[in-house]
């Protein structure tokens, strides 16, 4: 009987427990997050005259949905230390396993209660909070924070396969990208040339106004052409969007749109692709740490212990902050070029995992 699956009693009674008090936390600490976000930022919507009605539905309303997804690690923890801390504290764990019932058989509602928050986070990393999050950095841009968008200086891109674009700067203000450079190689062969004092983005018609060109064809037989000219107009497979990517811009894109974005700056030699690459692999390993955390929770928190349920949620909110500050963390080696994004983003639930097993290991059965 120890590893029957069929549903009991118990298994509603923890899996009732876990999903209602980890709800009520979310509630409460996003409530008291936001009361102290607003004394924070109250000056900022004053001075720039922020409307109520975008500050409550485009900021807040789209902010708790960020907030949730990048703190429910902890959220899931305090959430298992708090309740089966009680459980043992009442000799009810006691009483479970004096019946017949496994430790390991009473962690299946566990697993099946982090499953649904696992489940609930994912669906947030891919549906909902890249919307959310269009609407909360145009809000933070506008109303909170002064808007940078160039990439900087130096701008290399492929644009497509053997067409290499070249801007030593470009300006957000005027959509105006100076020296610029497009150069066609086929076979290893430079094909032609095209040099621009400055590139202008028309919006209107998405496409290049280039002043004092040249354009240079290059023959089979090594003889050249030069062509030059005040303006010309021309279409390129570059948007001016493609200069104004940055760490932020990643977060508002959904999961297809992610690929393509990876695709394109992987094809263009874009050292940008980190952001795009951190963002993808952190979207899938935060809902994963809801079944190492709650292992983990379980086994510190199922015996009883003579001080109370303090220790335990202190414990719990200490390892809940480590592991989010070690995610982020993690981050920097990607950065660096430390370690590959894919690595560098589950190596947190790799360390945490080893730790769990351990602890699960030497628990109280």
């Amino acid at each position: 009987m120890e590893f029957d699956l069929r549903p009991r009693k118990l298994d509603i009674y923890i899996v009732k427990k876990f999903i209602s008090t980890f709800f009520v936390a979310l509630l409460l600490i996003i409530g008291i997050v936001i009361i102290f976000d607003i004394s924070e930022k109250i000056d900022d919507f004053v001075s720039k005259e922020a409307p109520l009605k975008a500050i409550v539905f485009d900021y807040y309303v789209n902010f708790v949905p960020y907030f949730m997804n990048m703190f429910s690690p902890l959220f899931v923890f305090i959430t298992v230390i708090f309740f089966t801390s009680k459980m043992a504290a009442d000799t009810e764990i006691v009483a479970i396993l004096s019946c017949g019932i496994s430790f390991h058989r009473m962690m299946v509602p566990y697993i099946f209660s982090a499953t649904l928050i696992a489940m609930f986070s994912l669906c947030l990393n891919l549906f909902i909070i890249p919307d959310a999050n269009k609407d909360r950095i145009k809000f933070e841009e506008q109303y909170l924070k002064s808007k940078s968008k160039s990439v900087g200086r130096n701008v290399h891109y492929q644009i497509s396969p053997g067409e290499y674009v070249y801007a030593e700067s470009f300006s957000s203000w005027n959509n105006t990208a100076y020296r610029f450079t497009l150069e066609k190689i086929e076979d290893d062969r430079l094909v032609s040339k095209i040099s621009a004092e400055t590139a202008v983005y028309d919006t209107a018609k998405c496409s290049w106004r280039l002043k004092k060109y040249f354009i240079r064809e290059y023959n089979d037989d090594l003889t050249d052409r030069i062509r030059s000219g005040r303006q010309l107009d021309t279409v390129i497979a570059l948007s001016v969007e493609d200069f104004y990517l940055t760490e932020n811009t990643v977060e508002t894109l959904t999961y297809q749109e992610l690929n393509k974005l990876i695709e394109t700056q992987r094809m263009r030699g874009d050292a940008n692709v980190k952001f795009a690459l951190i963002e993808k692999n952190t979207r899938f390993a935060l809902p994963f740490s809801a079944f190492i955390l709650t292992i983990m929770g379980v086994a510190l928190s199922s015996k009883k212990r003579r001080g109370g349920i303090g220790w335990n949620i202190g414990l719990g909110i200490a390892l809940a902050f480590t592991y989010i500050l070690f995610l982020r963390f993690s981050q920097m080696f990607v950065h660096t070029g430390t370690l590959p994004p894919a690595i560098a983003l589950w190596l947190p639930n790799l360390v945490f995992a080893i730790i769990a097993t351990f602890l699960y290991r030497i628990a109280p059965k």
